[in-house]
């Protein structure tokens, strides 16, 4: 019950994803043609998603229990010893979710010290498959205007996942929809990511090439959230989870794009993208902020600019070479 330590568990866990990810991403990107990565990250993206779908289910039995909601809304005027005693419950059903969480994620750590993985030349792949020319690699990882872009593309793609994975249950109960159902609507988001990811298996890049596939995600990112605006109740939340829907492609398309002839800039570039992340950090504050504000419906209006400038990126953006000179 120590905010401050669960906090600082949340921060290691959240250190190690960081690291993880920062060499997996790059990693699948490169481990064959550039052309198909968010193919192959989409295929990543299902494991993580399927996992997405089910944790909140196995988390909502372990820590949600009927009666719950009452006992919260009546905390003012429990006596202290109940009180207590309650909140110390309700703390302890963590515990197991958790634990369980740790072994497993020791069991693929240890998997993968064992395995056999290919060492990749992450400069050549970035380039192509052609060796790197150090007179025609740039100094700076600054001088890669389309790297910049994606970065600030994946952060704000990320506020949006988080957005509408995280915020959907708090504006169903705002909608007064019972906790009961409202849990489930996670869930909803992280199915429609798992469509998403099948489909980008299925049409990259055979039928569609990797920005088409960020456009579409784009405007119907831009639908959906015009939709769930003017319209109610549980139709409203449905919309807000159709989002998955579209943000499914956005992070498999940006990595080629954003990091496509970085050489050897490759890994530092990487490292900017993964930084991105913080978007999910920031972007639901503004939400929660709005939501203060105005109401739950209208702070998703955060989400506009959000796929304009995914939209920017997919039609414009990856193809700055060169920031422009006055």
């Amino acid at each position: 019950r120590e905010f401050s330590v669960f906090l600082l568990g949340l921060f290691i866990l959240g250190t190690g994803m960081a690291v993880l990810q920062t060499a997996v991403n790059p990693y699948i990107t490169i481990l064959g043609p550039i052309e198909s990565a968010a193919k192959r990250i989409s295929i990543m993206g299902i494991a993580n998603k399927v996992a997405g779908a089910i944790a909140p289910l196995v988390l909502a039995y372990f820590v949600v229990h009927e009666g719950d909601d009452e006992a919260i809304n009546n905390l003012a005027t429990m006596l202290p010893a109940d009180k207590e005693l309650f909140l110390s419950a309700l703390a302890e059903r963590v515990i197991n979710p958790y634990i369980g969480m740790a072994v497993t994620l020791v069991l693929v750590g240890i998997g993968l010290k064992f395995s056999n993985l290919p060492d990749i030349d992450s400069a050549e792949n970035a380039n192509n498959g052609k060796s790197v020319n150090p007179q025609t690699d740039k100094n700076s990882i600054l001088e890669y205007p389309y790297l910049i872009l994606g970065v600030i593309t994946l952060f704000f793609y990320v506020g949006a996942e988080v957005i509408a994975g995280d915020t959907i249950i708090r504006y169903g109960q705002s909608l007064n929809i019972p906790m009961e159902t409202a849990k489930n609507f996670t869930t909803y988001t992280m199915i429609g990511m798992l469509v998403g990811y099948l489909s980008g298996i299925i049409l990259i890049p055979r039928f569609v090439n990797q920005h088409k596939a960020l456009q579409v995600s784009a405007v119907l990112g831009l639908l959906f959230t015009l939709a769930a605006l003017f319209t109610n109740g549980f139709v409203s939340v449905l919309f807000i989870a159709m989002l998955g829907l579209a943000n499914a492609l956005v992070w498999p398309a940006v990595w080629p794009l954003a990091i496509k002839g970085l050489g050897k800039h490759i890994k530092t570039g990487s490292a900017l993208l993964i930084m991105a992340i913080s978007g999910g950090a920031i972007l639901p504050l503004v939400w929660g902020k709005l939501s203060d504000v105005f109401n739950s419906q209208d702070a998703y209006l955060i989400l506009i600019p959000a796929y304009l400038f995914i939209l920017f990126f997919a039609t414009y953006g990856y193809k700055i070479k060169e920031w422009k000179r006055q």
